[in-house]
């Protein structure tokens, strides 16, 4: 019954749809006018009628009738759109968005389709809001209905947002063009006037028009295709389900695909350019499990009848959720088995399984507006894990999870943080907000929040959510209110299954033998900045806990300290366990102080059971001696994710003064009887990122001891890897990462075999296809000479594998020659052979060089105004380039400098978060050093008798 009333529902919309249409003008006109109207009338007695960067809400817009004509050639586009509008104030004025669009002539209908004015209305503009504002004579009457019809034209963009252009090149060489669009979170308003805020949801009827070489893809499917002329087809959606307008997608290319259905019938198709067709099948796979997997998760039937995920060619992000019509950059989407790793494979998965969770969580149900965007990007980053855990269990993406937590608690323990829910208004400020703290952070408190009330409880709250806000906006209370089962008072007279909201601080999950208001918990992770430190005390059969706020940036001892901590307070899950049994013990910590009863002679006690709980955790007195002859006397009795946990947590309590660096290290000295890689790879990685700020400084003997500490240490470990593609995910993952760093250390065997495999492929004339997991170290160490460097470019500017490509740019952004590093730069920014999607990630590659380390500041500094106008000032590129250049300075001279910087563009560093975390990060790193530096050399020199 269910599919048969949904067609039903469909034919019904499609019908009305139709009539509605065929009332439009087929061709949009920059100078007719309907019969019998008039001239526009003059705008000199008239003033922009709304001061707020908010829309007002008395005019609410219902269905937009698109028609749009994109001209490839000329990379221009004219349209018009029919908006049906329910007026609920009276008014004269329709304010809406509009962005660099051309207004050729806007008039008002009523529900009869006749002309309110015999002349054409005035159109004022506001571009400092993007907004347009519509004068009508007559009064539009409060509880009517009317339509707004708008023709336009713009030029497609040259960029990533709203319509814009888009090439690639075929096996052939030659270069074609296609059309598409990006508008999360501001810019359908540059593709057609609109109501551009997420709580306008509408229906959408689009057209477009098409010369017969090329399709046209939209979220609904097309339902009839009408021959205008010989040269020009007009392609006719079906009605869209009510959505947002960032959600709103259409693409005009000459792309070819994959198809397959689910189970529940819905049709899953993957377009990709011609040439990039056979990388299309593993993608297929995938989108068809994470769809089936996802209506039998949520208990909710995927509303459209197909969904597109294409691949363009330029896209700035990692892929956009539109709904029914997903896009994504080649490297989130294509995979070929021939140069994809498993890091690659799982990376396609895990941002399907992304993009696909939005089409409930985001699309389905939308927050009311952009400062709880993290109800969005939370929930698809933790339902990544969701998804690929079930669906492609020998990828073990579980072991990613805590590295994305990690990556939450670099950013928060900054003061530069926000809190998850944040206000943004403009949109600059709304950009920033797709960052580490909605994502990452995000993730992670709804990981806590899963452990905290069972996987169950999480389950049917999250179904309640989305049933409910269906078609909806919803802000974080109601999601609190949904997982705690409460609803309105009216829902619950009417036999809803939830409490009433007068009992709502009486229904609480037991929680270590306690009730709990989760509104009050929650508001504490999702409403101020931070992560809190816990600091465990034993005294007898009592562990005494203290929560402060944890920075890594300010000490104790410093006079800001007390300043920085005041009013934070958290209502933290603790959990914990001890040697005496396998139970995980529970608290809620709600005070500043506290403690738990715990048995005399346990011998050990670890915070934070498998890290569930988003936390870091100090053990006062000799605690971390304690932790460290547990680790070198019997590690296994930790899981993997605790032992990772203990590396993490130590290493940051030295950034923050509170451990001093010889117990970090002596913590780790265990790992080389470690044979899991997640903890493997934190240990490995830590002194990694010490080497590598190190090598920056010109202190030769002290790199020298390090590198030669390391490959000491790992010995047996890299002895142990293969230069082949064997193995499980894991250990392949573990292969990459070893190989890498003890090339970069130069160890003389891996050396020696790189360098060989590296002849080999230059002889295949670069044929030969080396192991996938180990290509990239192999192509870096053979840029180091000038035939290898010019034949790995050669192979870039031919090759139509991004995730080959991917791999040769790292490669050569590690050549010694710095002329190579200027030159590759000039590439990136010329954006030909180079795309400029991959110039942010390209200026940082060539940051972590240690030739190339001021090189790419100094080339920030340098095209600053060309890389905003590149990419906008808000946007996740800039703040790549910001964050990542600066990342490893560590000299007082180097900060002061960057800040006269941030102060010479202080209109546009002063509206960046970005600057801020960048100076902080310096700051740390120049406190890091002052304190440590001497003690790491001191230790090294002990090791290296």
């Amino acid at each position: 019954m269910k599919d048969i009333s949904s067609t039903m529902l469909l034919v019904t919309l499609l019908a009305l749809s139709l009539l509605h249409m065929s009332l439009v003008e087929c061709q949009p006109t920059q100078n007719s006018s309907p019969p019998g109207v008039q001239p526009p009338l003059g705008t000199d007695n008239l003033s922009f009628p709304w001061s707020r960067l908010r829309l007002p809400r008395y005019i609410i817009p219902l269905h937009y009738h698109l028609l749009l004509h994109p001209n490839l050639t000329s990379l221009s586009f004219n349209g018009s759109v029919r908006i049906e509008i329910d007026v609920q104030n009276n008014t004269n004025w329709v304010v809406l968005h509009s962005k660099s669009l051309q207004i050729f002539k806007a008039t008002i209908l009523n529900q009869n389709l006749a002309h309110l004015s015999d002349q054409v209305l005035p159109v004022l503009h506001n571009p400092s809001h993007e907004q347009i504002g519509i004068f009508s004579p007559r009064v539009l009457s409060s509880g009517q209905k009317y339509f707004l019809h708008i023709e336009f034209g713009a030029e497609l963009v040259e960029g990533f947002n709203g319509f814009y252009s888009s090439t690639y090149r075929t096996s052939t060489g030659e270069t074609r063009t296609l059309a598409s669009t990006h508008f999360e979170p501001t810019s359908a308003r540059m593709a057609f006037p609109c109501f551009d805020e997420p709580n306008f949801k509408a229906n959408f009827s689009v057209r477009i028009r098409r010369s017969p070489e090329h399709i046209s893809l939209s979220n609904m499917p097309v339902v009839k295709t009408l021959e205008v002329n010989d040269s020009l087809l007009e392609d006719w959606f079906a009605v869209s389900v009510k959505m947002s307008t960032y959600l709103v997608a259409f693409v005009i290319c000459d792309f070819r695909s994959v198809t397959a259905t689910t189970s529940s019938g819905v049709q899953v198709s993957i377009y990709a350019a011609p040439g990039k067709w056979h990388q299309t099948h593993y993608a297929l796979e995938v989108a068809v499990k994470m769809l089936d997997f996802y209506e039998e998760y949520f208990n909710i039937p995927y509303p459209l009848p197909k969904q597109d995920l294409i691949a363009i060619p330029d896209f700035q992000v990692g892929a956009m959720e539109n709904w029914g019509l997903t896009t994504y950059r080649e490297t989130s989407l294509l995979f070929d088995p021939l140069t994809s790793s498993v890091s690659d494979k799982l990376w396609v998965t895990m941002v399907i399984g992304h993009e696909l969770a939005h089409q409930w969580f985001g699309n389905l149900v939308t927050m009311a507006w952009w400062n709880d965007i993290w109800l969005n990007e939370g929930f698809a980053r933790y339902m990544e894990f969701i998804s690929v855990e079930a669906t492609y269990p020998e990828l073990s993406v579980e072991e990613y999870m805590l590295h994305t937590c990690f990556l939450g608690i670099g950013l928060d323990s900054l003061n530069s943080s926000r809190p998850i829910s944040s206000a943004a208004e403009n949109p600059t400020e709304i950009e920033q907000m797709f960052d580490t703290v909605s994502y990452d952070k995000g993730a992670c408190v709804l990981h806590m929040l899963r452990h905290f009330l069972t996987h169950d409880v999480f389950q049917r709250g999250i179904v309640r959510y989305l049933r409910k806000y269906s078609y909806k906006n919803a802000h974080n209370q109601d999601l609190w209110d949904s997982l705690t089962n409460t609803c309105s008072e009216e829902d619950f007279i009417s036999g809803k299954h939830c409490y009433s909201g007068s009992q709502a601080t009486k229904n609480a999950y037991l929680f270590a033998g306690e009730h709990l208001n989760l509104t009050a918990m929650m508001n504490t992770w999702t409403l101020q900045k931070g992560i809190p430190l816990v600091t465990v005390t034993r005294k007898g059969n009592r562990l005494l806990l203290r929560q402060d706020r944890f920075l890594r940036t300010v000490l104790p001892s410093d006079p800001l300290w007390p300043a920085l901590q005041k009013g934070f307070l958290w209502h933290i899950p603790l959990t914990y366990k001890t040697d005496a049994s396998s139970t995980i013990h529970r608290h809620l910590m709600t005070t500043y102080t506290d403690s738990v009863h715990i048995e005399e002679e346990v011998s050990w006690v670890k915070v934070n059971t498998d890290m569930t709980g988003y936390y870091v955790v100090h053990y006062e007195d000799n605690g971390w001696d304690e932790m460290t002859k547990l680790l070198r006397e019997n590690h296994t009795a930790l899981s993997y994710k605790d032992r990772t946990q203990l590396i993490h947590n130590a290493v940051q309590l030295v950034t923050a003064g509170h451990l001093p660096i010889n117990k970090a290290l002596d913590l780790i000295g265990y790992l080389p009887q470690e044979t899991h890689t997640v903890p493997l790879l934190q240990g490995l990685g830590y002194l990694e990122a010490i080497y590598h700020v190190i090598e920056k400084r010109k202190e030769s003997e002290l790199t020298h001891n390090l590198g030669t500490y390391i490959l000491r240490f790992f010995r047996a470990i890299v002895d142990r890897q293969t230069w082949s593609d064997s193995g499980s995910a894991s250990e392949r993952r573990l292969r990459s990462a070893v190989l890498s760093l003890a090339c970069h250390l130069e160890d003389p065997r891996c050396l020696q075999l790189a360098r060989q495999s590296f002849t080999d492929w230059l002889k295949s004339n670069g044929t030969l296809n080396l192991p996938t997991d180990v290509a990239e170290t192999v192509y870096s160490v053979g840029a180091q000479d000038d035939h290898g460097w010019a034949s790995l470019l050669h192979k870039y500017n031919i090759s139509l594998s991004e995730a080959l490509k991917h791999k040769i740019l790292w490669a050569l952004t590690c050549s010694r020659d710095t002329s190579k590093l200027e030159r590759l730069l000039e590439l990136g920014l010329e954006g030909k052979v180079i795309r400029s999607q991959d110039l942010s990630s390209l200026i940082v590659m060539v940051g972590s060089n240690r030739q190339g380390h001021h090189l790419a500041w100094n080339f920030v500094k340098k095209n600053w105004d060309t890389l905003v106008k590149k990419f906008q000032l808000g946007s996740s590129c800039i703040r790549h380039i910001i964050v990542g250049t600066t990342g490893q300075f560590s000299f007082p001279e180097e900060l002061t400098e960057v800040q006269s910087f941030f102060e010479s563009i202080k209109e546009q560093s002063s509206q960046l978060r970005a600057t801020q975390v960048a100076l902080d990060n310096m700051q740390k790193n120049v406190r890091w050093f002052q304190r440590n530096l001497e003690t790491l050399r001191n230790w090294l020199h002990e090791q290296m008798k």
